[in-house]
């Protein structure tokens, strides 16, 4: 409290006026007295995407953080009793930090509006990700961010956090073969606020051939209490891919929890339990390569369409997936990582292969929607290249459907999920 009023009266942030006699509170409203309050922040995709850019080129991701951000004169600036924007502080702060990189020489990405690059031809020099108030800093030479740092903190109050360790509930563990990111901290807190501390490990998140359903004789429980542990499951699966089938599949019952649904939510509490200290690990590669489980992505939801046939189904989560990769292209671009060839994306179901191969109109896919064929124009103009695969080396297996324990960990490994101090999970 005491360095946040510092800041107040160094920054001169505001003034005490009257208040005005035709005014009794607040009493704006969005659209009409204020508009663009918001702040873009990095998500988790691109952040992990830099984490796998800097491990591929053995880079150090830097963090820096801007002490009382709101404070910094934006306040008396952006609010007055007759402005029509009225308060829009955050937006204030993006506006400035971005014109003043924008004079440092950087651009800023198309895909990602918090990425900004520094490039000289073909060689990126400094790459920045904005997450509000923080900027993580990655380049090809510490003298590079050592500069950078320091133009930075002539303008602006900095703190230099050094090499990046901790970052919205992420741990980051760096050296010069790879970058590692858990959530042990965090996942003890769960464990604890949940009394599952004690709680005997499971070897899976979920058992094989596990039912849900919202129509069912059990009890119902607290919604409140369930909500939260999903919620924080969810927020778990930043670092851990392998529980995302599970909470994705738990998060369907918010509204109807029971006991059954709470049962197995503990199941991926007690599997938690059992694995603390794991999480991804982006190592150093020969070069960066975007296929079906990406380096940097992982997601897991129930589709919205109702498929009409197994090759239906498939080419629908195909869709999906060539839309990520190709966003992930672009965002590469932006940063000067240019990937010339296509992007491989595996697929287990011939089917699918041959429909997005193939450019005649199948008589047997007229019920598809038209806007999935846009993966046709997708493996023409060669951005992607599908590859059909056996279903036993099919890494998205893992975030789709319960496994047996073996087939599960083979896959878990395959997808970087491991232990920080056991050598040989790594």
């Amino acid at each position: 409290m005491e360095a946040e009023l510092r800041m107040i009266h160094k920054n001169d942030t505001w003034e005490l006026v009257d208040r005005p006699a035709n005014r009794n509170g607040y009493n704006q409203q969005h659209g009409i007295d204020f508009f663009e309050t918001f702040v873009p922040v990095a998500m988790l995709d691109t952040i992990r995407l830099l984490f796998a850019l800097a491990a591929q080129k053995q880079w150090k991701v830097h963090q820096l953080d801007v002490k009382s951000v709101f404070l910094n004169r934006f306040i008396k600036e952006e609010i007055f009793v007759e402005q029509p924007d009225g308060f829009k502080a955050p937006r204030a702060w993006y506006d400035r930090i971005d014109a003043y990189l924008s004079r440092l020489g950087f651009e800023k990405s198309i895909s990602e509006p918090t990425f900004y690059v520094k490039k000289v031809k073909i060689e990126t020099l400094l790459i920045v990700s904005l997450y509000v108030d923080d900027l993580l800093v990655t380049g090809c030479r510490s003298e590079l961010i050592k500069n950078f740092k320091k133009q930075l903190q002539d303008v602006f109050e900095i703190t230099d956090l050094g090499l990046m360790t901790y970052f919205i509930g992420m741990e980051v563990n760096q050296n010069e073969h790879f970058i590692f990111i858990s959530q042990q901290v965090f996942a003890l807190k769960v464990l604890n606020n949940f009394c599952m501390t004690n709680c005997k490990p499971a070897s899976t998140p979920v058992a094989l051939g596990e039912k849900l359903s919202s129509n069912s004789d059990h009890d119902r429980v607290d919604e409140k209490s369930y909500r939260s542990l999903i919620g924080c499951l969810l927020y778990l699966t930043a670092t851990r891919p392998d529980i995302m089938y599970a909470v994705s599949l738990l998060s369907r019952f918010m509204h109807c929890c029971n006991i059954a649904h709470f049962k197995v939510a503990k199941r991926v509490l007690r599997y938690v339990k059992g694995t603390l200290g794991y999480g991804v690990k982006f190592e150093r590669a020969k070069e960066l390569k975007l296929v079906g489980y990406s380096d940097s992505d992982w997601s897991s939801k129930k589709r919205q369409t109702i498929a009409q046939s197994t090759a239906e189904a498939e080419y629908i989560a195909v869709a999906t997936a060539v839309d990520q990769a190709i966003w992930l292209k672009k965002l590469l671009s932006d940063l000067n990582v240019d990937q010339v060839e296509a992007t491989k994306t595996k697929v287990d179901n011939q089917s699918v292969v041959a429909i997005a191969k193939n450019p005649v109109f199948h008589g047997k896919t007229k019920h598809f929607k038209v806007k999935y064929h846009f993966v046709r124009e997708a493996e023409l103009s060669k951005e992607i290249n599908f590859i059909h695969c056996c279903s036993k080396v099919q890494l998205t297996d893992i975030l789709t459907k319960p496994l047996a324990a073996l087939r599960f960990e083979y896959l878990k490994k395959e997808i970087r999920v491991c232990c920080f101090v056991a050598k040989e999970e790594c």
